[in-house]
């Protein structure tokens, strides 16, 4: 189901919760809910639908959706500065992105994953897990 998207800083700026098999309808819905903005965004967080779970989905480099259950940044490198956007918040903010990444998290099976990631889609991770985190840009 699509969601309407949480713009409100205090729920944002929340830590999230971790996901448990109770939560793999948030996590559906944070798929759909990507999938109607894949034109604008190529990332979301649990907590922009309005739920404090530790999900996110991003889009892959093969264009799928992949959902993430409590991902976990283990390693990173090449930090660059950037700037960047999102839909719960208005204009654009300057950051520090890393642009190789190790991730664990979980599938949807909650089988253990763990897999390096590059450019476009480690920046858009990294940006999710601070969703997470309850760090906005």
């Amino acid at each position: 189901m699509i969601r309407p998207l949480m713009k409100m800083k205090f729920f944002l700026q929340r830590p999230s919760e971790p996901a448990t098999a109770d939560d793999l309808n948030v996590a559906r819905d944070l798929v759909d809910t990507l999938e109607s903005y894949r034109a604008t965004c190529v990332g979301m967080a649990a907590n922009m639908i309005g739920q404090r779970k530790c999900i996110i989905a991003v889009l892959d480099t093969d264009g799928s959706v992949l959902p993430m259950l409590n991902p976990q940044i283990t390693s990173a490198t090449g930090p660059y500065k950037t700037e960047e956007g999102c839909l719960s918040l208005e204009g654009k903010r300057r950051t520090t992105r890393y642009r190789r990444i190790v991730v664990v998290w979980e599938d949807l099976q909650f089988k253990p994953c763990k897999r390096a990631f590059e450019g476009a889609v480690a920046q858009a991770i990294q940006h999710e897990v601070d969703h997470c985190n309850g760090v906005l840009i």
